[in-house]
């Protein structure tokens, strides 16, 4: 068995490359790759290696076009419950999902979680997020669509709710 891994930009190389996670360093400590998923098809996932934590950086979503406060609100009820991660806003009203883990903690198994949790939480909020912030516009679409005969397939997951007559 090989020794452990102490220094944390290895331990990042080296559960990148044993994951076989694409990614990017484009400088020293500082790593970019994205995440696959089901929902959002791809999360993208910035490590930042500090003087003293490691810095998560997942990019969920762009600013909501509408219902500002109904998302935030969703997304503060969701941190309530959340490991390891919360969702955060940029400037520009993006959402992110941001951690910071002591340095002291960056081993195989934690960062496996933390990543884990990114992954999973990108994943499952992405339609929730869409479908309050962004209803509008995927009702346009949808309805653009079908009045042409195109395909829905990537809007399948709001069906439900856009074929629903009383919403």
């Amino acid at each position: 068995m090989p020794p452990a891994v102490t220094d944390p930009a290895a331990v990042v190389r080296q559960h990148l490359g044993d994951n076989e996670i694409d990614y990017e360093e484009p400088e020293e400590g500082v790593f970019t790759f994205a995440l696959p998923g089901e929902r959002k098809q791809q999360t993208p996932v910035r490590l930042d290696i500090g003087p003293h934590a490691l810095g998560v950086h997942a990019f969920v979503c762009r600013r909501p076009d509408e219902q500002h406060e109904r998302v935030y609100k969703w997304l503060l009820e969701r941190n309530m419950r959340m490991y390891a991660v919360a969702f955060a806003l940029d400037q520009l009203g993006d959402i992110y999902l941001d951690a910071r883990l002591a340095l002291s903690s960056v081993t195989p198994d934690d960062l496996d979680r933390l990543l884990g949790s990114v992954l999973t939480y990108a994943d499952e909020s992405f339609n929730s997020i869409l479908e309050l912030g962004f209803e509008s516009s995927i009702r346009k679409e949808w309805e653009w669509r079908v009045s042409r005969g195109e395909s829905t397939r990537n809007l399948e997951a709001f069906r439900g709710w856009l074929e629903a007559p009383d919403r």
